[in-house]
């Protein structure tokens, strides 16, 4: 039976996820209620039947699973504002970043399955990498988690220890791959193309070698010796690359990243 969610938090992320709900039709619009204090934002959601309300508890108490999408210093006070309204029935989903799920734990005072996720800007088009974590969580609860994260790109479940790494790989990595395309439509202009055609053509091979990964689930080296002939232009530019430090900077960078969120 589907269950009615709502999302508490109608920013870009919460309404990101709403609108990846319907667009998968995981569940209907009438099942998702959206909560903000500006309602009048959410005009577009309420216009496809979300159900808009400015009144978290009330979302709550008509809803089996709840998704927590604030900002990180507003945790506690949302929270409160509804812990009273959580029963047994209730899933309680956070995708706020840095975040514990001890933290989140502490202020409900109840033990109900409590889930991490991690999702990307990517969602908003249904392409997240999403990584997940729980405690007091069944397996048919898991896999309604991972459904939903899943209809919305791909998901995978971690230990939460692994989470300030997974914001690194999978939400700061977006960042990461969107310099490198950059880098790679200057380097096309250089050569010759005009701006549009250069960004046609890396987008869409960058795309393209995601999609061989993920469909044929081989190697990134495998994929790049059906490309590299011998005294080819590839492997003189992979190499080059390498002598100016490509792939050491880029795990340097991961690593910095790390630190940086690890100390904080």
């Amino acid at each position: 039976m589907a269950k009615k969610i709502a999302i508490i938090g109608g920013g870009n992320l919460g309404t990101a996820i709403a609108e990846g709900l319907l667009k998968s039709k995981f569940c209907k619009a009438s099942d998702i209620t959206v909560t903000k204090r500006k309602i009048e934002t959410l005009e577009g959601l309420k216009e496809k039947g979300v159900k808009i309300t400015s009144e978290n508890a009330e979302a709550v108490r008509n809803s089996q699973l709840v998704i927590l999408a604030v900002k990180p210093y507003q945790v506690s006070d949302v929270l409160n504002t509804f812990k009273t309204a959580l029963t047994e029935k209730h899933i309680l989903v956070s995708v706020v970043t840095g975040v514990l799920i001890a933290d989140i734990n502490e202020i409900i005072e109840k033990k109900i399955p409590v889930f991490r996720a991690m999702p990307n800007t990517a969602i908003s088009i249904q392409e997240s990498m999403t990584c997940i974590s729980y405690t007091n969580a069944q397996a048919e609860e898991i896999d309604l988690v991972e459904k939903i994260f899943s209809t919305l790109g791909k998901a995978v479940v971690i230990d939460e220890k692994l989470m300030e790494a997974a914001t690194i790989l999978g939400a700061c990595g977006t960042a990461y791959a969107m310099r490198f395309i950059r880098a790679s439509i200057q380097g096309g202009i250089e050569i010759g193309f005009d701006v549009a055609t250069a960004n046609l053509i890396v987008e869409q091979t960058v795309k393209g070698a995601a999609e061989l990964l993920l469909q044929k689930r081989t190697h990134p080296e495998q994929e790049i010796d059906k490309v590299t002939t011998p005294k080819g232009c590839t492997i003189a530019g992979l190499n080059e690359m390498e002598h100016q430090g490509f792939s050491s900077s880029l795990i340097k960078g991961i690593s910095v990243s790390y630190n940086k969120i690890a100390k904080n």
